[in-house]
């Protein structure tokens, strides 16, 4: 049975320009998966979020699929945490396919793992995708992805409920966008002139 960490935030905004998520989520390493840290070994947190068109004759379509992945790992020496974060995207095979474009350090570990446990007004799909008067979901989901450690830690992890981390969860999308209000246009007054 996996352990579900807890959902502390859940918001999802569709606007003119694209459909956004945003998650936080309480704690989301154990014991277990913070020994393994502290001895060097790099953890990888994963989001995926999936954006679908309800249809009533077929299997509903995927109209977006999205994907971000954290790399965790424990810098012995500096005695600092480097987090390290993929293009979104779909993930390739294993951990050497994927490509990171930012990196960060943190001091501590509970800093990072707040980091990891959440996602803020992330695109997960451009406002072109959705379909007027359709009705679409969001299915998201965040897990430590085993399938990316080193081989001799996969073995019988499976079954080990401390490394089995995964909580996912369902939104529908807003039938309309929400519309942002125009910018105040500012009016210069010449001296002499009237006001408009």
């Amino acid at each position: 049975m996996a352990r579900e960490p807890e959902i502390q935030f859940v918001s999802l905004q569709r606007n003119t320009d694209a459909l956004t998520l945003s998650v936080r989520l309480g704690s989301v390493a154990t014991a277990a998966v913070e020994d393994a840290l502290l001895k060097g070994v790099p953890m990888y947190f994963v989001w995926q979020a999936d954006v679908y068109r309800d249809r009533w004759y077929w299997a509903d379509k995927r109209v977006s699929s999205m994907v971000r992945t954290f790399r965790l790992a424990y810098q012995p020496l500096t005695r600092r945490w480097r987090l390290s974060q993929a293009h979104d995207g779909v993930t390739g095979s294993g951990a050497a396919a994927l490509q990171y474009a930012l990196h960060q350090n943190f001091e501590s570990l509970d800093e990072v793992l707040a980091v990891v446990g959440r996602v803020s007004s992330w695109v997960i799909a451009d406002a072109a995708r959705l379909d007027d008067g359709a009705q679409h979901r969001v299915e998201w989901r965040f897990s430590l992805d085993l399938s990316l450690l080193p081989r001799p830690f996969q073995i019988g992890m499976a079954n080990q409920s401390d490394w089995n981390i995964e909580v996912d969860g369902r939104l529908d999308v807003p039938h309309q966008a929400k519309v942002d209000p125009p910018p105040d246009i500012a009016v210069e007054v010449r001296p002499g002139e009237p006001a408009r």
